[in-house]
């Protein structure tokens, strides 16, 4: 038995026919219902060998193998077709699930970058872990609840900075990443929400999802209203300080840098007010440089943000099923998965589109 795919071989993106997968001991076959199209697929497309080369770099374990075909896709919600041996039937044939884009086998699999034995949500079928999938409550769409796993990578990344109260939020870069962390922000009534981006569809995007002051940097620095909306006459409001920077009088600031391109950390560091915590949620695949004396003298806290807990990725969802966390203008475009091709290559346009959703039936 074949299916139709979506596969990346040789730095492009082709449909073929593959075989559907086998579910192992503990996995169950489901079909996919709907599949975001994320950024870092698109990194994935162009940048393979250098992606597969830095997580081994880090972490010495194999992500993908570029030499191989890969069929991508982490962003899905499916039905259970299925069971496979060893399971205990939990979610029954015709139910809807999502999970965290991991096989708990012996050698993990992280679907996504994958083969064709393991495919993700490029493909009509996949196989996932029983003991990791997520009912998904009947009210809720497909094509959001596949929104489930990038809005949980927000999640994490606003759980990353440790926000209190006072604290007033800067986005900077409003792709995917960026507009999920300005709901999440939303969520949560923190703000004002401040954001940045160079494109104007962004930017309405950002005041759709609920950004309170959105600023295009070519002509207004989002620091500078920072500055404007963060300042306060009560001293218990006050942000650290320092003795280079004593008595400011300005509520705390956590800057979420979600662009991924060399230089902008650089950039952050420059114009973020002293004492920031700067959390970096973009996943930059290039060699980058940044001045420490921008960080030292101005005590800024800078972190780093990727994935999310199986914790974070349930209580995403529960926020979406009780309708806390606004997502359906994140999706900005559908495609079947004839259309993957082309969709990524206009992906690089930001004022095309935000999120793409595959659904393998159109």
């Amino acid at each position: 038995m074949t299916m139709q795919a979506v596969i990346l071989k040789d730095n492009a993106l082709e449909l073929a026919e593959v075989p559907v997968p086998e579910p192992g001991p503990g996995e169950v076959l489901v079909k996919t219902l709907a599949n975001g199209i994320c950024g870092s697929d698109l990194h994935c497309v162009t940048h393979s060998h250098a992606l597969a080369a830095g997580v081994k770099a880090v972490t010495g374990a194999d992500l993908l193998d570029p030499a191989k075909p890969v069929v991508m896709g982490h962003e899905f919600c499916a039905e259970v077709v299925r069971n496979g041996p060893g399971t205990q039937g939990t979610h029954q044939p015709g139910a809807r699930v999502v999970s965290p884009p991991m096989l708990a086998r012996p050698a993990p699999v992280n679907l996504g970058f994958g083969g064709v034995e393991a495919p993700g949500g490029y493909a009509e079928y996949m196989v996932l872990t029983e003991a990791l999938m997520m009912p998904v409550p009947d009210h809720l769409s497909s094509e959001v609840a596949s929104l489930t796993e990038p809005l949980a990578v927000a999640l994490h990344a606003v759980n990353r900075g440790a926000l209190g109260a006072d604290d007033v939020p800067v986005v900077i870069g409003c792709g995917p990443i960026g507009l999920a962390v300005i709901a999440v922000l939303k969520m949560r009534g923190v703000g004002p929400i401040i954001a940045a981006d160079f494109s104007p569809a962004r930017r309405a995007l950002a005041a759709e999802m609920g950004a309170d002051i959105v600023v295009d940097p070519r002509e207004t620095s989002p620091y500078d209203s920072w500055h404007e909306v963060a300042a306060v006459d009560d001293q218990a409001r006050y942000g650290r300080q320092t003795a280079l920077f004593p008595e400011l009088p300005f509520r705390p600031s956590v800057v979420f840098e979600c662009v991924g391109v060399p230089g902008v950390i650089q950039q952050v560091l420059a114009g973020a007010p002293a004492c920031s915590r700067v959390v970096v949620a973009g996943l930059c695949m290039a060699e980058d440089t940044f001045l420490p004396t921008f960080g030292v003298l101005k005590e800024i806290d800078l972190v780093f943000s990727l994935y999310y807990s199986v914790e974070e990725f349930a209580q995403t969802l529960g926020h979406l099923a009780a309708g806390e966390l606004r997502a359906e203008p994140l999706i900005t475009g559908r495609v079947g998965l004839a259309g993957v091709p082309a969709a990524c290559a206009g992906l690089a346009d930001p004022d095309k589109d935000a999120k793409v959703v595959i659904v393998p039936g159109l």
